[in-house]
């Protein structure tokens, strides 16, 4: 993606982000292991949030937009990075958070107050229609020549963003599979997209980050052309649900963080390994295969 506005250089961003062979607690039975640290292209504004706000930045930046509007939950590491990147570049922010955090603000609802941010908490019936027409009429109409964001920055916008990662990877072909989380599907969307106008061998498997089967497929076609056929994203490593933080779960990312191998925390980056340890203990991938994993930042969630 062209940077027109010298977003890259204003922020700080350290990219291409490294690829390095990585080894997981309980080994890696015969596989060869690989991580892309998205992690490290900028320390807040981290691994996908800031490829897929890169076009919304841009829209912004070139329009003369002062405000925009978007949606997350208590812990969205979309908010975080969108109210840093809106601190930085004087826009307005409207946070609509699900759920009603006003006693007791989560660590990224403190940064984003004190970032300067609106916070709007509304309940689960409201925030379902973060999507419906009449809903987001009624918000542009309460904020007049404010860019509307979509949950998670997933749309149109995003996917040139999260394309170029691809171009960072020395060759592709090289890995028989590359896996990644799956949220709200415009990381995978852009990826599945990506790999097929290559031609890649590549086969993108997506790993669910909540409990979605269905509907974590229907956010990604809406992204890509009619007929696309979606890689298959897996649903048995949500560990309960969004943002659930099992025992055993919290364990791993520990002994993964501690091990110096990579960092993780257990709503996005620690279930994306985790899964990646479950399948390669159960030899779900052929004999040998290349696996690459996709770190796609979010490390504040650990706090």
């Amino acid at each position: 993606m062209q940077d027109p506005t010298n977003l890259v250089n204003k922020f700080g961003i350290q990219a291409p982000s490294p690829l390095h062979a990585v080894t997981l607690p309980e080994g890696n039975h015969g596989y060869s292991l690989y991580v892309k640290r998205d992690d490290l292209l900028h320390p807040i504004i981290s691994g996908n949030k800031w490829r897929k706000l890169q076009g919304h930045l841009h829209k912004m930046q070139t329009s003369g937009m002062t405000k925009c509007i978007s949606f997350g939950g208590g812990f969205s590491n979309h908010l975080h990075a969108l109210g840093y990147c809106c601190k930085q570049l004087d826009i307005d922010l409207t946070a609509i958070v699900r759920g009603d955090y006003n006693h007791q603000l989560t660590p990224m609802l403190q940064d984003l107050a004190h970032w300067g941010a609106t916070l709007t908490f509304v309940d689960r019936k409201t925030y379902q229609l973060r999507d419906d027409p009449n809903y987001l009429a009624q918000l542009s109409n309460t904020h007049p020549k404010a860019n509307l964001i979509p949950e998670g920055g997933s749309d149109t916008l995003a996917l040139s963003g999260v394309d170029a990662l691809l171009d960072e990877i020395p060759n592709l072909d090289h890995f028989d599979y590359l896996l990644c989380p799956v949220a709200s599907a415009g990381t995978f969307a852009a990826l599945a997209k990506g790999i097929k106008d290559r031609n890649s061998r590549c086969q993108l498997i997506g790993i669910a980050m909540l409990k979605g089967e269905g509907y974590l497929e229907e956010l990604a076609s809406r992204l890509l052309p009619n007929g696309f056929n979606l890689p298959p994203i897996l649903h048995r490593f949500h560990c309960g649900g969004y943002a659930k933080k099992p025992d055993y779960l919290e364990a791993f990312c520990q002994a993964l963080t501690q091990s110096g191998e990579v960092p993780v925390e257990p709503v996005y980056s620690g279930k994306l390994f985790y899964a990646l340890q479950q399948l390669t203990q159960a030899k779900y991938f052929p004999r040998g295969s290349a696996i690459l994993a996709l770190h796609t930042g979010g490390l504040q969630g650990a706090r």
